[in-house]
């Protein structure tokens, strides 16, 4: 090796120390840089001309398939968290099981104010306390209503808040993209940093929404949802949210923009291309995806659990069976006193048809606005029945005119023979079809009807009947308004007084409205989560009552475990992607000796050169 040589070689050596040094340097001083990946030196051990070390740029230490992998967990660790925390304070609502402002608690307190007051009717404290425990509960239910519609409205505020973040985070990837693009590939400090932020938004938006990643050379990337809907390619799409200032229960979210009153996502591409992310599903996992999911699913089952409650105990204790009188022909059947029918009323028919030894069971609904015709088979919790709303706007004439054209095929005849009776026949004939039985159930809405029932719990100040109109079905968000009676608490008497010949010690009313909620079985409708379609919960509202609560616990529960374990899972990808990619100042330290060690060298070799070259002048001297 000539000595020219070993100069280059010792000064391109020197030169790659240097470079090592400011790495290690750079590398010790952002140590707790959040997205800070650890750099090294590009080096190439040959140099055009002679031997040496040639520093071709500044490289990172990134093991791709574990930070995909950290981001892919990032979306479902987020999605685990944001859903335990909403589950949390869920649970909080309904209270510690057996707590004292627990629904359990006040229910039970109902109840056992009510056995107090069978067995004392006639005082005027017992009567008291029932209406006060009355007070507590419905109240109680108010409140509870309006944390989970607050939840909710929160779940609105928190969808709108992270489209904002995602739009942010997409332009930012854009602006950085296009100065990678302007460094022309270079591979020097600036250009890692470019990559750090890029990446650092990335991570950020895979734990709003999961996202999938390719790669399109020359450092430009395409963003897309796992779903397939492209984020970003080249250029940002840009996401729109029409959120609303307050959910309420009727807030519900649909395909349908015309019946939709909650907001929702929607993507416009480069190209004007939009696309209701929502609606199709696109964004499953994330912070996002765990928001829609509380908002449009598991808030709505809660609320409509409470609804289902409070409509159970009202239509319990007003709801009364009128029962249908035989009649004797041929044609034989039964007919039924619809006096008192109300709005959302309902009427009962069980019929056999012969020839195939078939039972049907049809439940005919009062309805006094037509526009909500025709009622789905799921108005009702019974899987066997077929629903039939009736228009009853226009008197009995045209009820009857309506059955007998829903029910044509049934052979069966529907008659109206006075006032405002019902009566249905078969055909006479022995073969054709059998009617076994017709009831109707009439609500209530005095408090001395002569009747046990009463109307004990009321709508605000309205009669409850469960109807169906324009505006949706009285049930939705009922648990918001329910209330006790105020006549009843103007008459606290009431409770006990169901006619003028009642005994002001008569325990008959009193035993009737503590056996309808806790002893009566009815069944619940399995829209609000409990129970199946084919399989309805049947059982009392206080077996109701507990079914909510414990279903609320697993759900949370299971909630709290599904976020342990994705965090688990994230902390250990995070732990290799740190091992990998993150700064050990011990690993630097030893880097920083080993750079020291070959800078000595260098100038060792350095200095035995000028040695060298100083003896050859003196012997040329």
């Amino acid at each position: 090796m000539g000595l020219n040589t070993a100069i280059s070689s010792a000064l391109s050596g020197l030169q790659a120390t240097q470079t090592g040094l400011s790495i290690v340097a750079n590398n010790v001083a952002n140590v707790n840089t959040p997205g800070y990946v650890r750099r090294s030196p590009l080096l190439s051990s040959t140099i055009a001309g002679g031997n040496g070390v040639l520093v071709l740029g500044v490289g990172r230490e990134l093991d791709l398939l574990v930070q995909t992998q950290l981001r892919i967990q990032a979306a479902g660790a987020n999605y685990a968290s944001t859903l335990n925390s909403y589950y949390s304070r869920l649970v909080q609502t309904y209270g510690t099981p057996g707590g004292n402002d627990a629904l359990d608690t006040l229910f039970n307190n109902f109840t056992s104010s009510l056995n107090t007051l069978t067995a004392s009717p006639d005082s005027t404290a017992a009567q008291g306390d029932a209406l006060n425990q009355a007070q507590v509960l419905a109240q109680h239910l108010n409140a509870m209503s309006a944390e989970v519609q607050q939840l909710r409205s929160q779940a609105e505020s928190g969808i709108s808040d992270a489209v904002n973040r995602v739009n942010q985070l997409l332009q930012d990837i854009a602006n950085v993209s296009n100065q990678i693009t302007a460094s022309a590939g270079r591979q020097d400090a600036p250009s890692a940093a470019l990559l750090d932020q890029r990446d650092a938004d990335i991570t950020e938006l895979s734990g709003l929404m999961d996202i999938r990643i390719t790669s399109q050379g020359n450092g430009q990337i395409s963003i897309f949802t796992t779903s397939g809907v492209s984020l970003y390619d080249g250029q940002p799409a840009k996401l729109s949210f029409d959120a609303k200032t307050a959910l309420n229960a009727s807030s519900v979210y649909s395909t349908d923009p015309a019946k939709r009153t909650v907001g929702t996502i929607s993507l416009t591409s480069p190209n004007g291309s939009q696309v209701d992310l929502i609606a199709n599903n696109s964004i499953r996992s994330g912070k996002i995806a765990a928001l829609i999911n509380m908002r449009d699913v598991t808030l709505v089952k809660a609320q409509n659990q409470l609804d289902e409650m409070a409509s159970a105990m009202a239509l319990a204790l007003s709801n009364r069976t009128v029962p249908g009188s035989t009649v004797t022909g041929p044609p034989d059947g039964f007919s039924v006193d619809l006096t008192g029918l109300k709005n959302g009323n309902k009427i009962s028919l069980a019929y056999t048809d012969n020839t195939t030894g078939t039972q049907h069971k049809v439940t005919i609904v009062r309805v006094d606005d037509p526009s909500v015709l025709p009622l789905d088979n799921s108005v009702t919790s019974d899987p066997n029945d077929q629903v039939i709303g009736v228009d009853f706007s226009g008197g009995m004439a045209s009820v009857v005119t309506q059955l007998n054209t829903a029910l044509s095929g049934a052979n069966i005849t529907f008659s109206n023979p006075s006032g405002n009776v019902l009566q249905v026949v078969d055909d006479g004939a022995t073969n054709d079809s059998d009617i076994d039985a017709l009831r109707a159930s009439v609500t209530t809405d005095t408090l001395n009807s002569g009747d046990v029932t009463l109307p004990f719990f009321t709508d605000g100040s309205s009669t409850y009947t469960d109807a169906i109109t324009a505006g949706g079905s009285q049930k939705t968000g009922f648990s918001a308004r329910i209330a006790v009676n105020p006549a009843l608490l103007s008459d606290p008497s009431a409770l006990v007084l169901f006619s003028n010949s009642t005994n002001i010690g008569d325990s008959t009313r009193p035993d009737f409205i503590n056996q309808q909620l806790t002893a009566a079985a009815q069944l619940f409708d399995p829209s609000a989560g409990i129970g199946t379609a084919q399989g309805p919960y049947s059982g009392t509202v206080a077996d109701y009552i507990q079914q909510i609560i414990s279903r609320q616990g697993a759900d949370a529960a299971n909630a709290s475990q599904l976020n342990d374990g994705q965090q688990v899972v994230l902390n250990a990808l995070q732990t290799r992607f740190n091992d990998a990619s993150g700064v050990n100042i011990d690993t630097e330290m030893q880097n920083l000796i080993v750079l020291q060690n070959a800078y000595g060298a260098n100038a060792r070799v350095l200095t035995a050169i000028k040695q060298m070259f100083d003896m050859l002048l003196q012997i040329g001297g």
